[in-house]
């Protein structure tokens, strides 16, 4: 079983997750306890009691969603699993690239949560509320996604591919007129569906240049370190272990398009036969198997999947 660990994105954010793990495990709570002294607030106390309108604030999903899985990697540790022996290759779908560069010794917990606060709000401020947008384009491949985001992009405005998650799944992000003609096109070219997403930004798309510059200054202020493993980069679907680059790529990602079905092909490719999801929700796990038919897929969330792995990881 050659295994590369991955790390889900805004989205998969839900009232209640990770309690279960900071009530069972002192490890779990101690990363809780650091997100809330790193950010100064009790983001924990949004996190297991709500209301879910404060959780899904991209401020506060990101650095919420990159403690769940934090805490759910050092339980895994406390119970012997040693990520540089386990996993072959960390990935994290936007966001998530934050926690696994975190989970491979990369970043802190601490630097983790204060980026991600810094790019939450940096992404909600980029765009006035209500200009921006994203659809997500079912039943059409990448390329043809792309003729039509670049056909939709009239008159200055722009339309980009933002997210190619899978086969047939593919978003676009730019200005909300940009996007709706979006949406017709790919009506017109077949797609299966082709919908406007509940967000409160336009994510991964040249409109988010500002929310790139603030990132820029603040992961200049950061210190990063090689991770322990390689880190499959977003806006390559390569490896990368070079901490001034994943400084760059890190910058990058915030315009640039997530290459997650590229990444998720380039890891099959090399031998990954199982994908750990480590955190919340089952979104990448559900990926995995559109994408490479052949591995597997396996969402760790609860204490139960946690000592389903770690007997797993002992019996190979």
């Amino acid at each position: 079983m050659s295994i590369a660990f991955t790390f889900p994105g805004q989205g998969s954010q839900a009232v209640g997750m990770g309690q279960e793990l900071a009530q069972t495990f002192p490890e779990a709570k101690a990363v809780f306890d650091e997100l809330d002294a790193a950010l100064g607030q009790k983001l924990s106390t949004i996190m297991w009691d709500g209301p879910a309108d404060d959780l899904t604030l991209t401020a506060n999903a990101q650095p919420a969603l990159m403690a769940v899985s934090l805490a759910t990697l050092r339980v895994l540790e406390a119970k012997g699993v040693d990520l540089a022996q386990a996993a072959k290759y960390v990935a994290g779908h936007s966001l998530g690239e934050y926690s696994a560069l975190a989970a491979a010794g990369s970043l802190s917990v601490a630097d983790a949560a204060r980026l991600l606060r810094i790019r939450g709000d940096a992404m909600q401020k980029a765009v006035p509320v209500g200009e921006g947008a994203m659809a997500a384009l079912l039943g059409l491949d990448f390329e043809q996604a792309q003729e039509i985001a670049a056909a939709a992009a009239q008159d200055g405005q722009v339309c980009q591919a933002a997210n190619d998650n899978a086969p047939g799944q593919v978003v676009v992000s730019g200005h909300k007129a940009a996007v709706e003609r979006a949406i017709e096109l790919a009506k017109e070219k077949g797609a299966r569906r082709a919908v406007l997403l509940p967000v409160s930004a336009p994510f991964h798309c040249a409109l988010m240049q500002p929310a790139a510059d603030a990132m820029a200054e603040a992961l200049a202020a950061v210190e990063i370190n090689a991770p322990k493993v390689p880190l499959v980069a977003n806006v390559l679907a390569q490896p990368i272990t070079d901490p001034s680059e994943i400084r760059t790529r890190l910058v990058e990602q915030v315009t640039g398009t997530v290459r997650w079905r590229e990444s998720v092909t380039f890891m099959a490719q090399d031998g990954i036969t199982t994908f750990v999801e480590i955190g919340t929700g089952k979104v990448l796990t559900g990926m995995v198997k559109r994408i490479a038919k052949s591995a597997e897929g396996v969402a760790v969330n609860t204490a139960a999947d946690i000592e389903a792995l770690v007997e797993r990881l002992n019996a190979d």
